[in-house]
């Protein structure tokens, strides 16, 4: 069964940073891309991110481009996302995906 288990949430005042991570089981994290994605308080799903299997190849909504970096530690079957000069239109739940399979989700609040 696959699993996919968020944590890194947070409050953050605009500009600010935070960092998540998703840790993956019960499946070969090694062999598969991965995504992120977010939705906003009464708005769609929204695609943020995704990465290759091995990481060579990273690619980003024009939203976040040039503030969000993905990556992956395939040792660690881990997937990160980390969120710099955040703004209050991040706020939203973010998730990790894998395929059409989600985590439960962690809540990323961006307010002063």
């Amino acid at each position: 069964e696959v699993q996919l288990v968020e944590s890194g949430g947070g409050l953050v005042q605009p500009g600010g940073s935070l960092r998540l991570s998703c840790a993956a089981s019960g499946f070969t994290f090694s062999r598969y891309a991965m995504s992120w994605v977010r939705q906003a308080p009464g708005k769609v799903l929204e695609w943020v991110s995704a990465i290759l299997s091995d990481g060579g190849i990273t690619t980003y909504a024009d939203s976040v481009k040039g503030r969000f970096t993905i990556s992956r530690e395939n040792a660690k079957n881990t997937l990160y996302l980390q969120m710099n000069s955040l703004k209050p239109e991040d706020t939203a739940v973010y998730y990790c995906a894998k395929d059409q399979t989600r985590s439960q989700g962690t809540q990323g609040t961006v307010s002063s």
